[in-house]
């Protein structure tokens, strides 16, 4: 904590004077400033008080708003300390909360989906209003359709879906990245929606300042955990 010295004659070359020249100089600050603790700023205040000089005394302002900028000063260092403490009792918290993230599966926005070998595809669209039908196209990497799942009608909200992998004729699509879309009918015909994919949260980090958590999942890679739309089992 730091608080400058005002006093009210700069004239005045007392014991007070010579403590705060004093102070100055052993804490290699310039000329004419001084850094003190709380501590030393009332040592000096009150020998200001004791060796004033009768015919010019201390004014009793000065003197009031030298005490409040103390107080301030100090309120504003206790302030510090409680939210430091309370920073680091949240970042604990957080670490124990994220810890149960392991293993869950966590709702992404993504326009690719990895497919495993024999394996399938979860995951969801968004759907800003209700809709007579809603559907989600899956092509593979040279743009060409795969499948097409027809949703039907959807109220406003996430609409799931899920891929078995297998093609519009019936048979197993390769393992690969595939790409998604999605359309619902509206008043004015056909509308992109926003496309989600699951998958299972591998490990967390803890990261500084507005980083925040960071998941790893399984096909899609670190994801910043504000960009995760629904947590599930």
């Amino acid at each position: 904590m730091t608080i400058p010295t005002t006093f009210p004659n700069p004239n005045y070359t007392g014991p007070a004077a010579a403590a705060s020249s004093t102070g100055a100089s052993d804490s290699g600050s310039a000329p004419g400033t001084a850094t003190l603790g709380g501590t030393n700023f009332l040592t000096l205040m009150l020998a200001q008080l004791k060796n004033q000089d009768p015919t010019s005394p201390v004014d009793s302002n000065q003197f009031l708003n030298q005490l409040a900028s103390l107080s301030t000063v100090q309120g504003i260092t206790q302030l510090n300390t409680s939210f430091g403490a309370l920073s680091t009792s949240l970042v604990s918290s957080q670490a124990l909360q994220a810890s149960s993230l392991l293993g869950r599966q966590a709702l992404v926005a993504s326009t690719t989906a990895n497919l495993a070998a024999s394996g399938a595809v979860s995951g969801a669209i968004d759907v800003p209003q209700t809709t007579s039908q809603a559907v989600v196209n899956i092509s593979d990497s040279s743009g060409a359709l795969v499948r097409q799942i027809n949703l039907g009608a959807q109220s406003t909200g996430l609409a799931n879906f899920s891929w078995d992998g297998k093609q519009q004729d019936g048979s197993q699509a390769p393992a690969g990245q595939y790409t998604l879309s999605a359309q619902f009918a509206g008043a004015t015909g056909a509308t992109a929606a926003s496309t989600y994919v699951n998958g299972t949260v591998q490990s967390v980090t803890m990261g500084a300042g507005q980083t925040g958590l960071t998941l790893n999942v399984s096909g899609l890679g670190s994801v910043p955990f504000s960009g995760v739309k629904q947590i599930s089992n």
